[in-house]
């Protein structure tokens, strides 16, 4: 039996190959479990934003984004510029050792866990690459029936 035959595990395949590659919302979700602020919180936030752009992928949102030479360029600038920004933050924290304590990182209440969350998801535009163009793309070229067991197997990754 191949791959193509077994949508969910093609799903789950692709889907794990994005979560091994630590990212700004990965590195976030880790960061603050560790902290053990709102990890629960902040690990289901960014799965439904993510699931969500994963059905949306598959559904064509992302054959029509590929389809618009000017959207892709946009989210492949943006998605540069954003990690860019973020790795910057990140290197500039590292450098002041005293940033890093558990007391100046925390987010205070739930909502603001949230909003953060919401924010690193859908203000990232790699996060509409991946998920939206990447995974809608693999999801998108299966027959229909086959296409909820892709989204599955991806979301359980």
């Amino acid at each position: 039996m191949m791959l193509s035959e077994l949508p969910l595990l093609k799903g789950f395949l692709t889907g794990g190959s994005l979560i091994v590659a630590i990212g700004a919302q990965n590195a976030f979700v880790l960061n603050q479990g560790i902290r053990k602020q709102y990890p629960g919180v902040i690990a289901s936030t960014c799965f439904v934003v993510d699931f969500v752009l994963i059905v949306a992928g598959v559904a064509g949102l992302g054959a029509i984004i590929q389809q618009d030479v000017l959207y892709l360029q946009l989210a492949t600038a943006g998605g540069a510029l954003f990690l860019t920004g973020y790795a910057m933050r990140a290197f500039y924290s590292a450098l002041k050792p005293q940033a890093l304590g558990r007391e100046t990182q925390h987010l205070g209440s739930v909502w603001s866990a949230i909003i953060t969350s919401l924010a690193l998801s859908l203000l990232n535009p790699h996060v509409y690459l991946d998920t939206v163009v990447l995974v809608g793309a693999i999801g998108g070229a299966l027959a229909p029936e086959q296409r909820i067991w892709f989204v599955l197997g991806a979301g359980m990754a």
